[in-house]
């Protein structure tokens, strides 16, 4: 299930709607952005082959190398109550935390990808450290941390000045260069009624390594 079906900002009970209160769906506690563009210093004018020309400067000189980098904190998600409906007669709310949550990406040895490193214990009143609603509660909203985004894209140019107002340039652009995989909180079975499955992944914050190539006639 999802964040959604998680109940995200909706309110359990219209009498008490601060009960939810909490961080955003879409909070993220540090996020880090950086773009560049750098000419590499070959060819002529620069420092290094600085002589160059002829078929010289085709080779070295000319290039351009630029990037975008983006890293984020983990993202929040709520452990849903399950199918019960102490408060509420459609939504079943979150739960509540009686200890601390040790959250931690991990393969199992089945090949899935959960938001714990073991399966939860069952207890009396829940899974864990987390426990069912007594009546009247609404449960803690966003109490438990995903991992964030992170990703690395990158271009390299090069620029065959013909004459003064015509040219060539070459674009070879790598999205996720280190092809970095992050997997979306949104996407976790997240009800702690749903035995094994409970923590599991189903999507990705992240696409594959993909290349592009691009050649283009100024004038």
């Amino acid at each position: 299930m999802t964040r959604t079906a998680a109940l995200g900002g909706q309110i359990i009970n219209s009498w008490d709607p601060n009960a939810l209160r909490a961080v955003s769906d879409f909070d993220t506690t540090h996020q880090f952005n950086a773009n560049w563009v750098v000419e590499l210093p070959f060819g002529r004018g620069k420092p290094l082959a600085s002589g160059a020309h002829g078929i010289v400067q085709a080779i070295v000189g000319g290039w351009q190398l630029s990037g975008l980098a983006r890293w984020t904190s983990g993202f929040p998600i709520s452990i849903g109550n399950g199918a019960t409906w102490p408060t509420n007669w459609q939504l079943g709310g979150a739960v509540v935390a009686t200890g601390p949550i040790h959250a931690k990406t991990t393969i199992r040895p089945d090949g899935s990808v959960n938001l714990f490193p073991a399966d939860l214990p069952e207890t009396s009143d829940g899974l864990g450290p987390f426990r069912h609603l007594f009546p009247g509660e609404s449960g803690q909203r966003n109490i438990v941390r995903g991992p964030g985004y992170a990703g690395l894209d990158m271009g390299l140019s090069k620029r065959w000045q013909i004459h003064e107002a015509t040219g060539v340039l070459f674009r070879w652009e790598v999205f996720n260069v280190p092809n970095l995989k992050r997997f979306d909180v949104a996407t976790i079975t997240n009800q702690i009624d749903q035995g094994p499955a409970f923590g599991t992944y189903s999507g990705l914050l992240t696409n594959p390594r993909v290349m592009q190539f691009a050649l283009r006639f100024e004038f």
